[in-house]
This record gives structure tokens, sequence and C-alpha cells, in this order.
């Protein structure tokens, strides 16, 4: 492997065939390259989906009302369906076992006030649940507890802005907050991956809501986060359960698509799933399609190779070489262009992936990049290559018989 006169043979063979050299590790080159950046492509899709549950559980799934499109058992069209508090109960307590964490949701948009300080904020009353829902971060002090939902406190926990916002370099663990003219205590403050928005967000306990503004125990919206053990199927199933027994309770249609609308985070997984599925596969045909081209290339090389060298490697053979030396030389030089050609398509597409960056985000391509478990196997692959285009041209080249090489002109 290491003895230089071979090496130096290897690069004279090369040296004459320069640009059928080149032509053939350029086959191989390109066909890495663009295998390089589709797979980068494909996993910056990933990354991108992935990315919309940077704040929100995997397995949460949504239930929202809306307006009947149609009459069914004597009711009219056009019914709205709103939430109650024991509709959250009879989640909670139908579904034991399947349900990891449950709340209800309440919006409102309302100014909140801290001495000179003002501004408008989205308020979420919510279950202590959220938090895992949501996958909120504390900063300081605590999240909403049962007590709070119970009790119907006047406690709150603000997100990280807000108390930027208003307290500026205070700190705004407990301290009172004005939100509409009601006098709230800070009870934690909290930070989110979701961004800024998710940041300037108020938490009240959603029975206080419900107290403070209506007297009335309507619900916006309830989510849920499903067992984990269950599979992709077993959760989708489970989502579709709990929309045909909500619009059996409201007394709505079963092809009804408009009044109870649940969405489960494992249709979105298992849609874009089978999305990437069919990207990689062709990504994969793309990539196994060129880089059987360069491989066909490189034996055709390796043969004219031989062709030109008949006489000398029948010298060899006459002088003693034996077949094994004559197919090591023959291989050793395959896989030397293979590997040269495969890595310098490699590190140009790692290099125009990494040029890509987040530039592509509107498109929602986010990080494209390789990971380097798939450089280890793309240089498992290029030496398996290198051996395959050169092993047929090394058999040949073994067979020859000195006595008929030595009369080749």
């Amino acid at each position: 492997m290491f003895d230089r006169d071979r090496w130096r043979e290897i690069f004279e063979a090369i040296g004459k065939n320069k640009l059928r050299t080149f032509l053939s590790g350029f086959t191989v080159a390109l066909g890495i390259l663009i295998f390089t950046i589709l797979l980068g492509m494909g996993n910056g899709l990933l990354n991108s989906f992935l990315s919309s549950f940077v704040d929100d559980a995997q397995n949460i799934i949504f239930i929202r009302g809306g307006n009947t499109s149609k009459a069914y058992k004597g009711f009219q069209e056009n019914r709205r369906i709103r939430f109650k508090n024991e509709d959250f109960e009879f989640i909670k307590s139908n579904y034991i076992g399947q349900v990891e964490f449950a709340t209800p949701r309440i919006y409102r948009n309302s100014q909140a006030k801290y001495k000179k300080e003002s501004g408008s904020y989205s308020i979420r009353a919510v279950h202590p649940d959220h938090q895992y829902l949501e996958k909120t971060i504390m900063m300081k002090g605590r999240y909403l507890n049962e007590e709070d939902v119970n009790e119907r406190t006047k406690n709150i926990v603000i997100g990280r802005l807000v108390e930027k916002d208003l307290f500026k370099n205070e700190n705004a663990l407990g301290k009172m907050l004005n939100v509409e003219g009601i006098q709230y205590k800070i009870v934690g403050v909290f930070q989110d991956s979701g961004g800024d928005n998710e940041e300037r967000i108020i938490y009240i306990p959603y029975k206080t809501v419900q107290l403070l503004y209506g007297n009335n125990e309507y619900l916006d919206q309830i989510n849920i986060s499903y067992n984990m053990a269950m599979s992709t199927e077993q959760a989708i199933a489970f989502a579709n359960q709990i929309e045909d027994d909500l619009k059996e309770k409201f007394k709505v249609a079963p092809d009804d698509q408009s009044a109870v609308r649940v969405r489960s985070f494992a249709e979105d997984i298992k849609e874009t799933m089978v999305i990437l599925g069919g990207i990689y596969f062709i990504i994969f045909i793309v990539g196994i399609g060129t880089l059987i081209s360069g491989v066909i290339g490189i034996g055709n090389i390796m043969t004219f190779s031989i062709k030109e060298r008949t006489k000398e490697l029948g010298i060899r053979k006459a002088l003693g070489a034996s077949p094994r030396s004559i197919i090591a030389m023959v291989l050793q030089e395959s896989i030397l262009i293979t590997s040269v050609a495969g890595y310098l398509g490699l590190v140009l597409g790692i290099l125009a992936l990494k040029l890509i960056g987040n530039n592509l985000e509107e498109f929602f391509i986010l990080n494209p990049r390789v990971e380097t478990g798939v450089i280890i196997v793309a240089t498992i692959t290029l030496i398996l290559a290198g051996l395959m285009a050169g092993y047929i041209p090394a058999r040949r080249a073994a067979k020859i018989k000195p006595i008929i090489a030595l009369r080749d002109e």
C-alpha cells in the first residue's frame, strides 16, 4: 500500500491519461456534489418542520369549537359550538391513561400597567398543565398551580419581555401588575423558545378570568397531550375518537367538519414524513445514479489504461510479479481517483450548504447540512465504489500472459 515505486507508477499512468482521468473524476465529484446539496436541502426541510415544535410539545392535540354546517337531530345549521369547563373535565375523565396533560385556553388582549409604563399584551387563561404543553421555562418564581385555579386567585405569570418592557431594571417577582384596572400579583417570570411574541404573554388561572370577565364557564380552546407510548397511527386514531365523541356530545352530524375541529401534531408528523420520505428517496436515486455513472467512467479509464500498458504488465509478470500484486496496483489506482474526486465533491457540497445557511428560510429550508454519519458512510461508499470500478480491469490485467503481452505493439 505504501510502496513508493507503485505510487510513482500510478501517478505516471494517471499523467498519461489526464483528460480521461479528469472526466471520470469530474463525474464522480459532480455526483457527490449534487447528492450532498440535495441531502442538505432535505435535512433543511426537516429542520424547518421540527422548528415548529420548538415551543410546543410534539404530542399535542388542539381541540376547537366552530359553527355547524348542517342541521342534525332537530338542531339548526350554523349553531355555534362553545366548550365549557364540563367539556374539559369530560376529556380528562374519559381518556384516563391516554391523556398526559390537559389545559383549556381563554384568549384576551389587555392593557397592562406598572407605574408610568404600560403596554398591550396577550392574555392566556390556562390550567397549570399548560406549562408542559407549551414547554414554558421558568426564570423566576413559579408557574400557576391547582390552588390558583380552584381558589380563583389573582396570581399571574408574565413573560421575560413583559418584565423588560414594564419593569425595566426592577425585579417583577412579587410586584403588583394592573391589568384592565385589576391588580394581579406576579408569582413567576418565564422564557419561551418560540420567540418574542411568546415572551410577551401573561398567564392567568382560567377560572379567575371566567369569574372576573363574564362570570361564565366558557372556553376558547382545549389542548391536550397524548401518551407518548402511542404510535403515530394510534395518536391519529385517538384524535379522531375525541372528535367523534365530542360531536356525539354536542349533537353534531358525523360528517360535519366545521363544528368540532381536532388537530393532532401526529397528523402533521405523518404527512411531513411521507413527503420527506419521497424527497429522500429521490435524493438516494439521484445519488446512486450519479455514483454509478462515475464508477462506470472510472472502470473505462482503467480499462484503457491497462490496454495501453499491456506490454508493461506482461514484462512485470515475466519478471515474477504475481496476479495479486497486479490486481492490487490497479485497484489502488482506481480507489485513489474515486476517493479524491468524491471527497472534492463532498467538500464543495458542504461548503455550498454553509454558504446557503438560512438564506432559504422563506422556502422552508432551515439550516441545511449533512450529518457526520453521512460523511462516514460516504467515505466507505467511495472506497467500495473505487474497488468496484477497478476490479474487472484488474482481473483482466492479472490474466495477461507475458508471451502475448511482449508481442503487443
